[in-house]
């Protein structure tokens, strides 16, 4: 009589062992959404001064590079969950992948990569501030440069991921 409850005390600590990692794996499935903007700016030197719709990036632009024109080409704004990599369509048939991979304190660090075509033209980890953007001098493009923005910003979880916006759709 003694081999009954035995068993049963053992079917329940293994139905306990199995449901508390169920618990566990639900509780993590609940993800960080991290929202990145993508800018793509086309930087030459045309004598056509800066786009009015690069805001207060434009004056940034100026003073890190040294064009004469700063034309803002495309604008996209995705939003993705930790450590999924969201790829966005760049001028010029490049290819952008960004892969935020965790939040240390206010900083969300990532890995971003373009490409072209198939070849690797940038690979790099790094840590932006929440809300924070960086500007990068970018590969040769028409009769400039392509100078590329990336802002990351730490959306409330409740917001679904995949949602787009691009610039047509915000003016």
């Amino acid at each position: 009589m003694l081999r009954k409850p035995r068993n049963v005390v053992l079917l329940i600590a293994v139905v306990c062992a199995f449901a508390v990692p169920g618990h566990a794996f639900s509780q993590s499935s609940h993800r960080q959404v991290i929202v990145i903007e993508i800018d793509s700016v086309l930087a030459a030197d045309t004598n056509q001064g800066v786009d009015p719709q690069l805001g207060p990036m434009g004056t940034r632009l100026r003073k890190l590079f040294h064009y004469t024109t700063y034309h803002l080409v495309s604008t996209e704004s995705r939003r993705t969950e930790m450590g999924k990599v969201i790829e966005f369509s760049m001028p010029g048939g490049r290819i952008l992948h960004i892969q935020p991979r965790e939040i240390d304190g206010n900083m969300i660090a990532m890995e971003v990569l373009l490409f072209d075509g198939e070849k690797p033209l940038l690979t790099t980890d790094l840590k932006l501030p929440n809300k924070g953007r960086l500007i990068v001098g970018g590969p040769h493009y028409e009769q400039g440069a392509l100078i590329i923005s990336i802002a990351a910003n730490m959306a409330p979880d409740q917001s679904s991921p995949g949602a787009v916006t691009t610039a047509a759709e915000a003016k």
